[in-house]
């Protein structure tokens, strides 16, 4: 498998400063959603990334500080549990993407988008659907998304120990269902989320 294929078709178009973007949180009951855009070196292939989903989390927090060293720019943006309540989760993904790929301090000229929706960019473009499993700029940009949202779960841990957030990261296990139910929901659950555990 070619993991730089997406990036030297891009390079071939003539675009140099290409970024690969990927979000993480977008189903879960708690916590904002967290996107990341990674600008790598031409032709570089980081050992040991994969799609975040498939590493595990010491796997994921060693290769964390590897992609940042490595990579030319990248950014960790979010959009907050009141951006997902207010416009929805979809537009706080793309809202969370388009800050990330703005934020970089090397401006990406051509972005390429783990999924199949594009955020509002003023660079070109594409979308590539399970493209963290595809492209090393996407995986890179995945990781970085995953570990960072993961270590602000941790956080909230510590501030409301009763949800166990640390174990579940936000998502709706039977657990964190069960500990929504007892103790009710602290500020950082989504509530049009917990439409159908609130009835």
């Amino acid at each position: 498998m070619n993991w730089i294929e997406y990036e030297q078709n891009a390079e071939l178009k003539g675009y140099k400063a290409i970024c690969g973007v990927d979000e993480a949180g977008r189903g879960p009951l708690a916590g904002p959603v967290c996107a990341a855009a990674v600008i790598l070196p031409p032709n570089t292939i980081i050992d040991g990334v994969n799609d975040s989903k498939k590493l595990t989390e010491k796997k994921r927090e060693a290769l964390f500080n590897v992609i940042k060293e490595t990579a030319v720019s990248y950014c960790i943006a979010y959009a907050s549990v009141e951006e997902i309540e207010s416009i929805n989760i979809l537009n706080a993904t793309m809202l969370a993407m388009k800050r990330a790929v703005e934020g970089l301090d090397v401006k990406a000229d051509y972005a390429m988008i783990d999924g199949n929706k594009m955020p509002p960019l003023d660079i070109d473009g594409e979308t590539i659907v399970k493209g963290d499993a595809k492209s090393m700029s996407i995986a890179c940009a995945s990781i970085l998304a995953k570990v960072s949202r993961d270590r602000l779960l941790y956080e909230y841990a510590k501030e409301y120990p009763q949800y166990q957030f640390d174990k579940h990261k936000g998502y709706g296990t039977a657990a964190h269902r069960e500990a929504i139910i007892k103790y009710g929901p602290c500020p950082y659950h989504r509530m049009s989320f917990l439409t159908k555990i609130l009835k």
